[in-house]
């Protein structure tokens, strides 16, 4: 649980330091390095992160999304603390209502004392680069409940809608002794499943009158969907929108990663989210799927499939790093052009340039 010292006296334990002189502790250096000096740093950042901080929590995220090489000092030091935490994506359609319906779960958590945090998944800023929505917009009304985190995120033109550092985050979070973290996407579309590689429990929201059981269909929305959510159940077709995925359902299209899922029956449930109807329901259904998950081993099935797409991720990133500084740039457009021209076929492009690693 979160509790520990108040943000005085972290700024204390800190240093009084502000997040510019922070930041140019923990990294900004041309060369992509972090100095020995950051060490002591983030073990004092380290020692908030377990009690709960929030200044501590905050100033280590930016450093997640913004510097790499501090993400993977900060993530290895954290990682012990960390497999605590149920992750819940919340996917579906824009216009479904997702941040109506996370702001009103939250709320339901919290009254059961569950300490939660949220990741809000945003377009980017076509001019900064940052989360065009800003969470205090949409969740104002959960801004002053100290058992609540919220952070959001520039999706930054990841296709599936998540941010590629969103798993870091949701890492630190867990670190931090929250109960539940909630990750909102940016809106479904054709490739918007990645959600299911990062949390343990996903929500799949629709909404009546939109065509959302073809999109579900399209976007394999429906494969990934531990829970069935419709919202705004006081429009006229919400009946029809349920039966139409219950039907979905039956129909056993549903798969996980490429295998078939233990015994889990789907709740297609429905809720007026800005009225807070059935979110109580949509609660006792998250706490059921997480001692599903805990009771039948899916839970340690599931993490050990996302270890393995995190490592297989990470290598494939090394290697490009790599590739790029052992490849100038200049060469690379050269063989471009070769093939491009069809006088080199893109096999034997690769097999030459992977000959310079």
């Amino acid at each position: 649980m979160v509790n520990g010292q108040t943000d005085n006296q972290l700024d204390n334990q800190l240093g009084r330091q502000t997040d510019e002189q922070l930041d140019n502790q923990l990294g900004g250096q041309t060369d992509g390095r972090i100095d020995g000096q950051i060490d002591e740093l983030i073990d004092k950042a380290h020692d908030g992160i377990r009690r709960g901080h929030r200044r501590a929590i905050a100033r280590l995220i930016t450093r997640v999304e913004n510097d790499p090489p501090a993400a993977e000092k900060i993530i290895s030091a954290l990682y012990v603390d960390t497999g605590q935490a149920h992750i819940v994506g919340v996917t579906g359609p824009p216009g479904s209502g997702k941040s109506t319906l996370v702001n009103e779960l939250a709320k339901a958590l919290r009254l059961r004392d569950f300490y939660v945090g949220i990741i809000a998944v945003d377009p980017s800023s076509p001019f900064t680069g940052g989360a065009l929505l800003g969470d205090r917009i949409r969740m104002q009304d959960l801004s002053g409940d100290s058992g609540i985190f919220i952070r959001s995120m520039a999706s930054r033109g990841s296709l599936g809608g998540l941010a590629q550092m969103t798993g870091n985050v949701a890492k630190v979070l867990d670190a931090a002794g929250f109960d539940i973290v909630l990750i909102e996407t940016v809106g479904a579309g054709q490739a918007e499943v990645d959600i299911a590689g990062t949390a343990h429990t996903t929500i799949v929201i629709e909404a009546p009158g939109m065509g959302d059981e073809i999109q579900s269909i399209k976007a394999g929305i429906l494969e990934i969907a531990d829970i069935l959510v419709v919202n705004k159940a006081d429009r006229p077709g919400s009946s029809n929108t349920v039966k139409a995925l219950k039907m979905m359902i039956h129909m056993g299209m549903r798969s996980h990663n490429g295998r078939e899922k233990p015994p889990w029956n789907v709740p297609v449930l429905e809720t007026i989210a800005h009225e807070g109807g059935g979110v109580e329901a949509l609660t006792e259904a998250l706490q059921g799927h997480r001692s599903y998950l805990k009771e039948s081993g899916e839970w340690q099935v599931r993490e050990r499939i996302r270890s393995r797409e995190e490592i297989r991720g990470l290598l494939q990133s090394r290697f490009m790093a790599q590739f790029q500084n052992a490849v100038s740039e200049q060469q690379q457009e050269a063989m471009v052009e070769a093939v491009a021209e069809r006088k080199m076929d893109p096999y034997t492009a690769v097999a030459q340039l992977f000959e310079q690693l």
